[in-house]
């Protein structure tokens, strides 16, 4: 079975108003709704200023267009944070995948070390004093490393920094 991309997944199981909002936040995004946008206040303002000549609806401080552009940004905004929050849930199964790559790829480069070591002490050689040779050949713990990080993060602390060792 081929592997589909993350986004690719998601994207196949969005419901039908999650893919009306990413339409909409695409339109939203571009060019064309731009100009428009700065065509219709235009002309909404030189209406209601008198600039045509003609009675004007919603006179200044154009209550009913406030009203409106409110209303809009209310939704565009819904829309945005509406993407963003699927943009980062792949995001994050992503990195969680990076990383689980990861830690089986160091396993399997810290086997091929020990399995060499191996080969290189059968046939009569010894292993040199190489300090960082000897941490290569024992595993990872990603709970130490995470354990550090952590540390490192709470001795810097809100408000004052430190420089790393």
């Amino acid at each position: 079975m081929a592997f589909r991309a993350l986004k690719a997944q998601h994207a196949a199981k969005r419901s039908r108003i999650e893919r009306v909002a990413n339409q909409l936040t695409y339109i939203a995004s571009s060019t064309p709704f731009l100009i428009t946008h700065i065509l219709w206040f235009g002309a909404w303002i030189a209406w209601n200023s008198g600039a045509f000549g003609l009675r004007a609806f919603d006179p200044f401080p154009f209550g009913l267009l406030t009203l409106v552009v409110s209303l809009e940004a209310i939704f565009l905004s819904i829309l945005v944070l509406m993407a963003q929050g699927r943009e980062s849930a792949i995001a994050e199964l992503r990195e969680e995948v990076t990383l689980q790559v990861n830690l089986r790829t160091e396993a399997e480069v810290t086997k091929i070390l020990q399995l060499l070591s191996g080969l290189y002490t059968r046939q009569g050689y010894r292993l040199g004093e190489d300090e960082e040779l000897r941490q290569m050949l024992q595993p990872l713990d990603p709970t130490d490393i995470e354990r550090d990080l952590m540390e490192q993060i709470a001795s810097v602390g809100p408000g004052r920094r430190k420089t790393p060792k």
